[in-house]
């Protein structure tokens, strides 16, 4: 189904290495669990993303390890992230992708559910492109309608992994409306509990670690 108009839905995600995904976590909780953990909550992720609704892919990093890898389901698209910064590897694939609008996503984000890509989804239809917050001063996702090319300052002077991150980002794309906000996982004190109902599920175990500090993923 590639029309004009198909939705699609985009998962960043980065082969689950320990020492290679999720280091502040991991300065937190020792590399092998975070790794373990990111597994883990990217899996329960791409299963409860799956709708009729929009195509789900996986932009993959490292790109030739991705795109071989046996980690994440086989009947998923997969694209390479390629080289540069987030912004770089962001705009290139909302540059590169079939037309229709298009939502990219972190996986470390356990509060992202089918309701919150709907209603971005449908933000898309309002505006030219969305924007999710994080409480750190970043963002869940970020999406375009792609109803015309990006915009050619699309992420230029974007301060990333820093509390400017979505401000300097809506600088860059006029028109940009803001959708809930979800927070992300970066260090031990993000995986606080959570209560009931919020945006979680109990604990993990951690292989030889015990269960992690708190609950980091909402039932599939």
């Amino acid at each position: 189904m590639d029309g004009p108009f198909r939705r699609r839905l985009v998962l960043m995600v980065k082969e689950p290495r320990p020492g290679r995904v999720k280091t502040r976590l991991g300065r937190d909780v020792g590399m092998v669990p975070a790794a373990w953990w990111f597994r883990r909550q990217t899996a329960a992720l791409i299963r409860r993303l799956r709708d009729p609704r929009w195509d789900l892919l996986l932009a993959v990093a490292p790109d030739a390890e991705g795109l071989a890898s046996r980690v994440w389901p086989a009947g998923v698209p997969r694209v390479p992230q390629g080289g540069g910064d987030l912004g770089d590897r962001m705009g290139r694939l909302l540059r590169s992708l079939p037309p229709g609008p298009a939502l990219i996503c972190g996986a470390d984000i356990p509060g992202i559910d089918r309701l919150a890509v709907a209603e971005a989804f449908a933000a898309l239809g309002r505006a030219p492109a969305v924007l999710g917050p994080a409480p750190d001063g970043g963002y869940w996702c970020v999406g375009l309608r792609r109803a015309a090319a990006p915009p050619a300052r699309l992420f230029e002077g974007v301060r990333w992994s820093s509390p400017h991150a979505l401000a300097d980002t809506r600088a860059t794309l006029p028109g940009a409306v803001l959708v809930r906000t979800l927070r992300d996982v970066d260090t031990a004190a993000d995986l606080r509990p959570l209560p009931a109902g919020g945006e979680g599920a109990p604990a993990w175990t951690a292989p030889g670690r015990g269960p992690l500090v708190a609950a980091t993923a909402r039932p599939c």
